[in-house]
């Protein structure tokens, strides 16, 4: 009985573009030698077609200190949202490769969650220029 009412897939709905997607990746760390200032940064690349984001694809550069600032900033804008704690702090060997790849998955998925966030989609006036803005600049931002 229940296969009489059965929707068969159309190949767009099959394939198509999902009527909100938003991909984040966090990929491609750089180490860069500055003495004792060396630092890594990783590359954000965002697919969207939600319209809060003013760009269909991005790529972005940011620092792990860059990800301390944004995610104090996300939880000054909001007490409604639970802010998913970044990747601890590592103080020996930060810039081995193992350590770097950890980072660099919990930078991911720290993005995947608050940039698909419907609250801070709508609410932050951080989230996007952080995920997508090549000029950022905390400045702008801070309170």
């Amino acid at each position: 009985i229940a296969s009489q009412f059965k929707h068969e897939l159309t190949v767009e709905e099959q394939y198509g573009e999902p009527e909100n997607f938003l991909e984040i990746e966090v990929k491609n760390p750089q180490t860069h030698p500055a003495g004792r200032n060396q630092y890594t940064d990783y590359e954000i690349v965002c697919r969207t077609n939600i319209p809060v984001f003013k760009l269909k694809t991005s790529s972005v550069r940011r620092r792990y200190s860059e990800f301390e600032w944004f995610r104090d900033r996300l939880e000054s804008e909001t007490n409604k949202v639970n802010i998913p704690p970044l990747p601890g702090k590592v103080f020996t060997n930060r810039f081995a490769e193992e350590v770097v790849e950890q980072r660099r998955e919990g930078l991911e998925r720290f993005l995947q969650i608050v940039a698909g966030h419907p609250l801070l989609q709508q609410g932050s006036r951080v989230l996007v220029a952080f995920i997508q803005d090549p000029d950022f600049n905390k400045a702008n931002y801070d309170l």
